[in-house]
Formats: C-alpha cells, sequence, structure tokens
C-alpha cells in the first residue's frame, strides 16, 4: 500500500510551478545557445540550429511528463503492515520537509542528462559548441532549480504545517539559514555571473567575435543572469521575512493582550524553531495567566498583584486606615436542617455572587467566604481615597439587591471602620492575607445585630465619620450599645432615605460624629 503526502491541491500547484519554471529557464537557454551564444565556424548553422530546435521540443515532451511521474513517486509514502504510527509520522514528516530537494533532485537529472545530449548532438560538427552549449545547459538548469525549490517550499508551507502541528522540530531538520542563503546566493547570482566570465573566456581565447556580436552577448546573458538573481534572491528573502513576520504580528498580539495568539509551523530551519519556540513561550504565559487569575480568584485579584509583585515572603503587616463590611445569612441552620445540601449551596453561591459583584464595584475585595458569611475589606492591600464611604455604599446596595435579588436568602449586614493590621499570617509554607483588628470584630458583632432590625444594614458611627460627607448624609445616627466581647459602647447608624428620617433618629452630622 502508498499512498501520497501531499493532497490533490498541493500536486497539482506543484506540477503547474515546477513545469512553467523549467520550461520557462529552458526556453530561456535555447535562445541564448541558438542565437545569441558564438557557434564557431559551421558549415551549415541554419541546419545546426533547426536540429537542436527539434531535438529540444523532443526531450521538452519526454522530459516532462517523466519529471511529472517521478516527482509524484517521491512523495509516495509505504504504509507499513506493522511497526505502529509514529515511524510513518516520521518518514512522513521528513519527506515533506526535504520535499523541494528530492523535487530539485528530479529536475537536476532531467537538466544534466539535457546538458550530455545536447552536447553530445552538437559535438559532431564543433567541439566548442558542444562545450558553450552544455554549459549554457547546466547554469541554466541550475537557476531553474533553484528557482524551482523556492516555489515549491512556498507550496509546500500548508503541507509542512500539518506533519509539524504533532510534532515541531526540536532541531535543524534542514541546513540552517545562513548556509541557505548563501546556498541560494551562489545559484541566484554566482552561477550566472561565471556564464558571463565563460562566455567572456571563449572570445579571448578564440578572438573570432566581433565588438557588436561580444556586446550582444554580454546584454543578453546579463539580463538573464539579472532577472534570474532577482528572482531567487526575492525568494530566499522571502523564505526567512515570512517567518519572521509573522512571529512579529504574533508578538504585536501578544503585546495588546490576545494571548491566543499563535503562528503556524511550517519550516525546518531555525525559523522553525523560532515559530515553534514563540508557540511554546505562548503556552507557558496562557498556563502562567491561568494560574495566576485562579490565584486572584482564591484570595483576591489585587492581593495577587501584591504578592507577585513581592520579592519575598514577609510575615507580619502593617497598620491601615480600612472598612470592613461583614455579610451573615439568617436561619443558615434551618435552611440545612429543611433543603438539601446542594440546594443550599446553590443559594449561597448566588448570595455570594452579589455580594462579591456589590463588594468589587465599590472597590473592596471579598477577603474570604467563612461557611455562610463573608468578610469584604476596603483600603487594603490597595490604598483607597475613601474606604469607610465605598464599604457604607457597598452597605446600602447589597441590601437593597440582596432584597430584590434574592428574597429567600435573608443576611445580616455590619460595616466598621478603623486601623487593623493588613498583612501576611501564618507560616513560611501557608500563609494567607488578612486584616486583623477591632473593626473585623466590631462588624461582626454588628452583623449579628444587623439581623434583628429593618433593612438588615447596621454601621458604627465611627464608619459614618470617617466618610465623606455624600454619603455620610446617607446614613442616620441612632442609639449606642454595647455589642457582645466589647466594653465600650457603639454608636448605631441605619441608611436613611434621601429626603426623611424614622421619626426619633436625626441625620448624621460632623457636630454629632465629632461629639
Amino acid at each position: 500500500m502508498a499512498r501520497s503526502v501531499l493532497d490533490l491541491p498541493t500536486r497539482i500547484a506543484l506540477a503547474v510551478v515546477v513545469v512553467v519554471a523549467n520550461v520557462a529557464g529552458a526556453g530561456v537557454v535555447l535562445v541564448l545557445a541558438a542565437w545569441v551564444l558564438p557557434e564557431g565556424p559551421l558549415a551549415d548553422p541554419a541546419t545546426v540550429r533547426m536540429l537542436n530546435i527539434v531535438t529540444f521540443g523532443g526531450y521538452l515532451l519526454l522530459a516532462v511528463p517523466v519529471g511529472l511521474v517521478w516527482g509524484a513517486r517521491r512523495f509516495r509514502l509505504r504504509t507499513p503492515a506493522s511497526g505502529g504510527e509514529r515511524p510513518e509520522k516520521r518518514t512522513e514528516q521528513r519527506m515533506v520537509l526535504h520535499g523541494p530537494l528530492r523535487l530539485v533532485t528530479v529536475q537536476a537529472v532531467l537538466w544534466v542528462v539535457g546538458a550530455a545530449l545536447f552536447a553530445g548532438l552538437n559535438a559532431r560538427w564543433s567541439l566548442r559548441l558542444a562545450v558553450s552549449v552544455g554549459e549554457t545547459i547546466v547554469l541554466g538548469g541550475i537557476t531553474t532549480c533553484a528557482l524551482s525549490y523556492l516555489l515549491s517550499e512556498r507550496i509546500l508551507r500548508r503541507t509542512a504545517a500539518r506533519v509539524l502541528a504533532a510534532q515541531p522540530p526540536r532541531r535543524r531538520a534542514l541546513p540552517g539559514v545562513v548556509v541557505r542563503a548563501l546556498l541560494f546566493w551562489a545559484l541566484g547570482t554566482a552561477v550566472p555571473v561565471v556564464g558571463l566570465l565563460l562566455s567572456a573566456l571563449s572570445v579571448l581565447v578564440y578572438r573570432d567575435v566581433s565588438a557588436d556580436r561580444f556586446a550582444v552577448i554580454v546584454l543578453a546573458v546579463g539580463a538573464t543572469a539579472l532577472v534570474a538573481g532577482l528572482l531567487v534572491t526575492v525568494g530566499a528573502a522571502r523564505a526567512v521575512a515570512d517567518p519572521v513576520n509573522a512571529v512579529r504580528r504574533a508578538m504585536r498580539r501578544v503585546e495588546g493582550g490576545d494571548l491566543d495568539a499563535s503562528v503556524t509551523v511550517y519550516d525546518g530551519t531555525e525559523l522553525g524553531q523560532l515559530q515553534s519556540g514563540f508557540n511554546t513561550m505562548i503556552s507557558g504565559l496562557r498556563e502562567r495567566e491561568r494560574i495566576r487569575d485562579l490565584f486572584g480568584r482564591h484570595v483576591g485579584r489585587d492581593v495577587a498583584r501584591v504578592a507577585a509583585a513581592t520579592d519575598e515572603v514577609r510575615l507580619g503587616g502593617e497598620v491601615r486606615r480600612v472598612a470592613v463590611l461583614f455579610v451573615d445569612l439568617v436561619g443558615s441552620t434551618a435552611l440545612a436542617v429543611q433543603r438539601p445540601p446542594t440546594e443550599v449551596v446553590g443559594l449561597l453561591n448566588r448570595l455570594f455572587a452579589v455580594v462579591v459583584e456589590v463588594v468589587e464595584d465599590h472597590g473592596g475585595w471579598v477577603n474570604k467566604f467563612e461557611g455562610d458569611a463573608a468578610l469584604a475589606v476596603f483600603g487594603a492591600p490597595v490604598d483607597a481615597a475613601d474606604p469607610a464611604g465605598s464599604a457604607l455604599a457597598a452597605g446600602r446596595v447589597l441590601a437593597a439587591r440582596l432584597a430584590a435579588e434574592l428574597p429567600e436568602a435573608t443576611a445580616g449586614i455590619g460595616v466598621s471602620a478603623g486601623d487593623a493590621v493588613a498583612g501576611n499570617v501564618g507560616d513560611v509554607r501557608r500563609y494567607e492575607y488578612t486584616v486583623i483588628g477591632d473593626p473585623v470584630n466590631e462588624a461582626a458583632r454588628l452583623t449579628e445585630l444587623a439581623k434583628t432590625v429593618p433593612g438588615r444594614v447596621l454601621a458604627t458611627g465611627a464608619a459614618v465619620g470617617l466618610a465623606d460627607e455624600a454619603e455620610a448624609a446617607r446614613w442616620t445616627l441612632g442609639d449606642t450599645t454595647v455589642l457582645r466581647g466589647r466594653g465600650a459602647p457603639t454608636r448605631l447608624a441605619t441608611p436613611c432615605e434621601s429626603r426623611q428620617t424614622e421619626p426619633g433618629v436625626r441625620r448624621a452630622s460632623r457636630q454629632d460624629l465629632g461629639a
């Protein structure tokens, strides 16, 4: 069993490009050999020229189908009866990457056979003519093969990308970029120049060519060399520039934040390693971003950014002015008894989704979830202009949203503010960023009391006093009480309507808070 490693469109494109390139090259060589290069003394030049043209046509009709069939067979892969799949994949990869070289080998053989045929044919009349024709065919064949290599390499990029997708190149499968550039310089520039030098040498040795004839030879051969050299040089430059430009465009996408960028690997040189290395780097960045995202979801994005920017782990913390918002579900014990665990977890997740959204919208972060409760902090680890005002606003909005969106889940909300220690607590092997201090305890105790008041939200007078005037005006001061576990009395505050307050309760003012 044998199959081609190329699909039908690729085989057709290769056949067209290779045939057109070689027929055009052969036509140029025929014109140069028959009408431009010196012939030497011939008895009947017209007959010799006609015989060469007829032979050229016949050889072309024979060489083209032979080259097509032979070239197609060089891309046929025999499927082994046993031995597994991986050896076949490696053989397919090697066959595709060396495909341009395989095609050029076929073409080179046909050009060498043609050079020998025409040299032998013309040797009957003139040894000089035979050498001149043979040299011209060889030089033209070399340049045409170089151009065919570049064109076939470009056509095979899609197939090369397919065979390299499963196993990118870890080492060079083809000669390096420097070697390839030097080779194409030699084939595209040095070889045509050698043709000019040989023409000049022939004129100097035989001295039977007029100045006008020599000028025609130089112009014709020079123009051919110029065009052929330009085509080969442009093709070689594009072979290097295209992979580099693909990587550059992908890097620009990454700079814009698109980590899904990737480049197609289709080269077997250092350029293929560059393409593969870029994809490996992006894969690492995606994994790193995924871990950072997961880390941020666990501890909070601000905490994650601060931790990533820290060179070393330091336990302990610093005293900061913070505000604390504590949320606790009412009747969680009864819920756990009356409802299935999965239903309770679903209810808690909906509750915490609203909590996280409201807290983040107001510049805070949820420090931890404690069963059916959540602790949110404002002003740490990132400084906030008005942590108390943000926490108070978050408490008001959260109470309204929970009442509207989750009527089956009643929660108490407590807000406190003041100085606390914010930092890493635990051991260097396992620690967490948290806030410890009186505001945390006070907010937790306020939450217990908030479950029993209308609106289910309470704040301390100190928190209202630390907020800006616009937010403080939205709160009214009430009685003082001694919270459980605390010796000093705490003045309570509740949200008020914008135009009226409850009887017996006054809107907070700076004088009251200062007193």
